[in-house]
């Protein structure tokens, strides 16, 4: 069993909810063989207080939360990812700086529920939904046997689970 802390980062367009809730997901179900960031290509500069609120209410340290410039992650001095997906459609089709180490990327689009209209609960709906998806997703990924694939069928594993619901 390989003891590497494999570093991984949630991209999105404002970095207010969907990344938000990756990075903490990540942390939480990562235990230790994960490091999650997550950063924006138009930061909005502030976490969105109903992605806070779906955190803090499921026992989430919110401590880390902030949104951040994807650019933040592109130095040469920042931690060297291994892994990099988007969660948003709009930061699918942007150009991404180049990360350094030639991380695996992947898309794992999930409905912004920043821009859902109606009542509170269904507002409150589609922020429970975001974190239902993400949650999945990230327990398929940190369940694979990532030393025992090649990266063709990492990839493959990767983009597949970009398609779950």
């Amino acid at each position: 069993m390989s003891d590497q802390v494999y570093n991984v980062l949630f991209l999105c367009t404002g970095n207010s909810a969907r990344s938000i809730l990756a990075e903490a997901i990540m942390n939480r179900v990562g235990q230790g063989r994960f490091k999650a960031y997550s950063a924006g290509s138009q930061p909005k500069g502030e976490v969105h207080p109903k992605a806070l609120a779906l955190l803090k209410n499921l026992n989430y340290n919110t401590d880390f939360a902030r949104s951040k410039d994807w650019t933040e992650f592109a130095n040469p001095d920042s931690p060297k990812m291994d892994f990099v997906f988007t969660v948003c459609d709009n930061a699918a089709g942007e150009a991404c700086p180049v990360w350094p180490g030639q991380p695996m990327t992947a898309h794992w689009g999930i409905p912004d529920p920043a821009a859902a209209t109606g009542t509170e609960a269904e507002i409150a709906l589609a922020f429970d939904d975001a974190y239902r998806m993400m949650n999945a997703r990230l327990s398929i990924f940190t369940a694979l046997p990532l030393t025992g694939l090649d990266k063709l069928s990492l990839q493959n594993r990767l983009n597949e689970i970009g398609k779950s619901k």
